[in-house]
Order: structure tokens, then sequence, then C-alpha cells
């Protein structure tokens, strides 16, 4: 009989079951490993994969909805936003065609600062592959690429203010100067597309690029710019038999005010047109947006290359500005450059005490944001003090606020300013405050508040160099009497205040601006804690008020206007410096007040909307594009209504004491 054996069971081996334990011994090492392994790779993580990860993120996002922007219909956005919003209105220009008018007088566009295109002739190594590309304009891929060589060949001679030996940059010609800022982000785009649906094309559209960098003289010297906009001007009025209507922008009203100048006055210094050339070429002049007494935001800009937007950037985060966490010390790159510039000197505010205040007075005092057009008086302002508006500069709120018996001021003028090591380290962001010491800074601070009679001594003591080439170009006073032969020099030309209006008693001039946004007036600053490689100055974000109707927000107080330009600045000359025969308008040329309130678009879709304020974005408001063709189709001033006023400029006109 087989026998049966019986099979042992795993469990019975206990050699086996040492084994097993030690498999077992051996998963949870693995699984513990493992748990370990991932908890490393999670603390692996940095802030810059974490900000690499969001960048991508965001890269992949807009790629993939620029992809269904460029497929889908060229009419679908249109058709989501009315189905939002409702039927959008015609176009100025199709409306306008509906009425029957069409093109007559030929238009010539004058941009301002930063908005016209520059390209490479000529450059250094690090730009052999950049020949006729653009250097301000379009993409600005080259900024990121090689932001060093980019800042060299912007820069203009710190002595000269022309051309850096070796390097050309020019500005581009014809309207795609300046149609477009960037891609998608419009300039003169959407006034030409308008004025082209009346019959307007390039046989009688000009556009008057320049190298918005230069003094205005010296584009002539080394352009001929001002040459160039006199023979286009003069064939465009033989070839259509009419006047032209000239439209300048921003800066390009101060540039269009000196050509006016320029060309009347007799050679070499001028253009030899002779005195009637502006009472036959040009049937009105349509500023918008025009800093014909000087901007703040410029003054600012100058100082301490800041604005708001950057005080207020610095209040979200300090550590980023403040504390130059990255070493690449962005705002004394961008001051050295900028300083460099001699047109952003014509707009430091002009006329001195008596046109912006003094220490305990201003035009706009009493004005509080929201409340000024729509008469609303609320309890908080009937309260609230008003700002000392006429003080440009304040060290400290206090100094801001108290009355000028209060305050206790030394003179900086004759201050010693001492000598600053900062001069052996900081060559790559070589400032002119490196030259000052800390006496002079110093010095600067303890002067406590500076109206607009302190500002040109002010900024001579902390750039010299900047302020001496201004001198040979630029004048910021209020002229006592116009027939002094001193004024025919051309470094008055851009002075509304220093200079007369031609002879042109058929010609209108019209200043178009846009209002209810707070703009820029006055700032409080403070002394920065590390002064040798830092700008020593800084606009003091953290003196604000929480009320929605207090004039002062991250340290600047603000007045009405466009976002840049205050309305007193826009305004002041076509209400009251050039309103009938005065000794700044002899031949009583016909002047119009034309503001336009800001009302935001209500969504996305409707991009930077057609009832914009805004500094740039007015030029896409339709109100104003209407204006402007009908002018250029034949009508007056009277024909549109005469002024258009919704701000109290003519109140804060009449407080100027102003000798007309």
């Amino acid at each position: 009989m087989a026998s049966i054996r019986r099979r042992k069971q795993p469990n019975d081996d206990p050699h086996h079951s040492t084994s097993t334990a030690d498999e077992d011994d051996d998963d949870k090492r693995n699984k513990l490993s493992l748990r370990r392994t991932r908890k490393r790779r999670t603390k692996n993580y940095t802030c810059v994969d974490n900000c690499c990860w969001l960048i991508g993120c965001i890269c992949t996002v807009w790629w993939f909805l620029l992809f269904l922007y460029n497929t889908m219909p060229a009419s679908f956005p249109q058709y989501v936003t009315e189905k939002i919003t409702g039927p959008l209105p015609d176009p100025p220009g199709v409306k306008c065609l509906k009425e029957g008018l069409e093109a007559k007088h030929p238009v010539v566009f004058v941009p301002g600062i930063v908005t016209g295109g520059l390209e490479l002739w000529e450059g250094h190594q690090c730009a052999d592959d950049l020949f006729r590309k653009r250097l301000w304009g379009g993409t600005f891929g080259d900024v990121y690429k090689r932001p060093s060589c980019w800042l060299q060949h912007m820069s203009l001679d710190n002595e000269t203010g022309l051309d850096p030996p070796g390097i050309r940059i020019r500005p581009v010609s014809g309207l795609v100067a300046a149609d477009y800022f960037a891609p998608g982000y419009f300039v003169w785009a959407v006034l030409i597309a308008n004025l082209a649906r009346v019959g307007y094309e390039e046989k009688n559209m000009y556009m008057a690029a320049y190298d918005w960098r230069l003094s205005f003289q010296s584009t002539e010297v080394r352009d001929q710019t001002l040459s160039r906009i006199k023979s286009n001007i003069e064939l465009m009025v033989e070839i259509s038999g009419q006047k032209a209507v000239i439209i300048p922008h921003s800066m390009g009203v101060l540039y269009f005010l000196h050509f006016m100048k320029w060309v009347e006055a007799p050679p070499p210094m001028g253009g030899g047109g002779g005195p009637d050339w502006c009472a036959k070429h040009i049937k009105a002049v349509m500023n918008i947006g025009g800093p014909l007494l000087g901007a703040p935001k410029a003054l600012a800009g100058l100082f301490s290359a800041e604005a708001k937007d950057i005080a207020f950037a610095r209040g979200i985060a300090p550590g980023v500005l403040d504390a130059d966490v990255f070493h690449i010390q962005t705002l004394q790159h961008l001051m050295r450059m900028s300083r460099t510039w001699d047109s952003t000197m014509s707009m430091i505010p002009k006329g001195g005490d008596t046109i912006w205040g003094g220490l305990d007075w201003s035009p706009e005092e009493g004005y509080f944001p929201n409340n000024t057009r729509k008469n609303i008086t609320s309890q908080s302002n009937s309260q609230a003090k008003s700002p000392n508006y006429g003080r440009f500069i304040s060290f400290g709120r206090d100094a801001a606020e108290a009355h000028s018996s209060q305050i206790q001021r030394v003179d900086f003028r004759d201050a010693v300013k001492g000598s600053n090591l900062a001069n052996n380290t900081c060559r790559e962001v070589w400032t002119e405050y490196h030259d000052m010491g800390s006496g002079g800074i110093k010095a600067i601070a303890e002067y406590k508040i500076y109206t607009a009679n302190d500002l040109v001594d002010m900024l001579k003591f902390v750039a010299p160099k900047m302020m001496k080439r201004s001198d040979r170009h630029f004048s910021h006073g209020l002229a006592d009497n116009l027939d002094d032969p001193k004024y025919a020099h051309y470094r008055y030309w851009s002075n509304a205040l220093e200079t007369k209006l031609p002879n042109a008693p058929d010609m209108e001039i019209y200043s178009m601006y846009g209002v209810g946004i707070q703009t820029e007036r006055a700032y409080v600053y403070k002394l920065t804690p590390a002064t040798e490689c830092y700008i020593p100055f800084q606009i003091n974000n953290t003196a604000g008020d929480t009320n929605p109707h207090a004039c002062l927000k991250d340290g600047v107080y603000t007045v009405d206007g466009d976002e840049t330009v205050p309305a007193l600045s826009a305004g002041f000359m076509c209400a009251k410096g050039w309103r009938g025969e005065t000794r700044f308008n002899p031949s009583g040329i016909k002047t119009y007040v034309r503001e336009y309130e800001n009302n935001p678009p209500s969504n996305f879709l409707e991009g930077r909307g057609t009832e914009s304020g805004a500094h740039v974005d007015i030029l896409g408001n339709f109100q104003l594009i209407e204006d402007i063709i009908r002018v250029a189709a034949g009508a007056s001033g009277e024909d549109l209504g005469g002024d258009r006023v919704s701000t109290d400029i003519f109140k804060w006109s009449e407080k100027i004491n102003l000798k007309l």
C-alpha cells in the first residue's frame, strides 16, 4: 500500500518563515524609503521652480488663447460683445460718412514722447543683427534678450544730448511710425482708420515722426525734421488747395508750438517761412492731452525715476524695489538713460508759483476726487482740509500739511555736497546723485518743501549736467515783456508763457483732453535708508488716506486730469492765456476747450473703450475722433458747439493772476 505523505505547508518550514519575515521587513523599508523620497522631492521645489511653472502655465494659456483668436472669424469678438452689451454704435468715420462728410483738409499727426518707433542704423557689436530693427516700439524683444546693450543704445550722450560715438538711432517714418506702440496697443491707428472711412489716405495724411528723445531744436540740427515737416505741409496744401489740420498729442503739442515759431523765424535759427506762413498753411491746431504748462509726472521721473504706479507697486511688493533682491537696479538704469533724453525737460512745470500756486494756495484749492464735476458734497469732504497742491515735493506728510509759518526750511543752494564713496562702486548705475555726497542729499531733504519757483534750482543742484543741457534748449519761466529780443531764441519757443502765437487770425486752436481720472499733482517724499547705490529720494508710499474722496494715496496728491497731464496744464492757455486778444495771442486766434469725461469699458471685450479719457486711450475716443473728422471736413469750433467743459477749468484759471 502506497504511503501517502503529507506535504509540508510553507508555514511549517522554519527557514521559510524567517525568509517571509525578512521580505516583510524589506517591503516596509521600501515603502518607508519611497515616502522619504517623495517628501524629499516635494521639498526640492523652490520659489524659482514655482515661478517657472507659473510662467509656463501663463504662456501656454496665452498661446492657446492667441491660437483661438487667430482661428476664429474676425467678427466673433464683436458678436460676443454685442450679445453682452447690446449693439455697438457706428464708428465715427461711418457716422460722418452717412452724413455726407468727406476728406477736405490735409491732416498732420504729431506724436508725443515714447509713442513713436525708433530703429537702429548703426550700433556696437552687441547689436550687429539689429540693423533697421526697432529698438523702441514693436515687441521690445531686445529689452529682455540684451538689456545692457539696449540701454547703451537708447541712451544719448550726456554732454551733447546727441548720438554717442558709433551709434545711430533714427525715427521710423510713415504712418506706421506711431499707429501702434506695441502689437495690439493702438496709438493713432483708430483715428487713422476712421479718417480713412471718409476718404483720407497717405497722400493727405502725414505722420510727423521725430526722435522724441532729442531736444526740439536738435531734431532739426541732426535730422532736419522741422524742415521735412515744413516741406510736407507745403506740398499737401499745394496739392489739395486747402490749409492743413494739425493734430499733436502729448509732448507733440510742445513740439509743434516750437515748430510754429521756428517756421516763421529767419535762418539760420529758423525755417525762414516768413511771418505769414502759419496763416497761409494751417486751418486748425487740435491739441490732444498737451502739457502746455508742464506735467508733475515728468518732474517725479527726473527727480527719482518714479511715478504713482511705481509707488503703488512698491507698496505691494516692497522687497523687489526697495531691497533690490535681484540686484538689477532697474530704476537706477532707467534714471541714467532717461536723464540723457533732453525732451523730458520740456515738461518740467512752467510759470512758477504764479501758475501752480505757492506754499499755502493753488488754483485747484478745494478740489476733491469724485466731487468737482458731480457737485457731490459729502460730510467727509466738508470737514477735510484742502491739500496744498502748490507744494510739488514735500519731505514728510507733516511738511505737506502744516502751515508755512510752522515749517523751518534750510536753503539747499549754498550747501556743501561733500564726497560719496559710492563713486567707486556704482559706476554701472551711475547717476549724478553719486556726485552729491551725503551733505548734498541731506540739504535737499532739509529744505522740506519745493514749490514751482524752486524746481529748476533744485534740479540744477541734483543733476547739474542734465540741467546744463536743459538751459541750452528750454526755459520754464514766465515772460514779463514778450517784446524783449531774448525771446527770439529757440529755447523759449516751446514755452507757451514765453512766446507769442503766430499772426493768423483765421486759425483755430483747440485744447482737447480727458478728465475724470485722478492725476498726479504733488508728492510726499522720504530719504531712502541705503543711499550708496540707490536713488536717495523715494515717494513715501505709506503716506495716504483711506477715505475714498481723499487726494493723497501712496504718497501722491492727485487732481482732475487724464492720468498724466492735469486739466490745469492742458486747458489753461485756451481757457485764459490765449482766450481773445492777449499778449500771448496778439492776433486773437479763436481758442476752444474740449473736455472728454472718462468712461472706462464695462468689460474686457470692449478693449480700451470708446469713451476713455486716459492720456493715450483718448485717441480711440469716438467723440474726440468725430470732432476731429468734422473739423478736417471743414467745420469750425462754433459748429462743434464751442467749449465742452465738465471741470472747473475756467474757475481755476481765474484764480491765476496773470497779466494778459
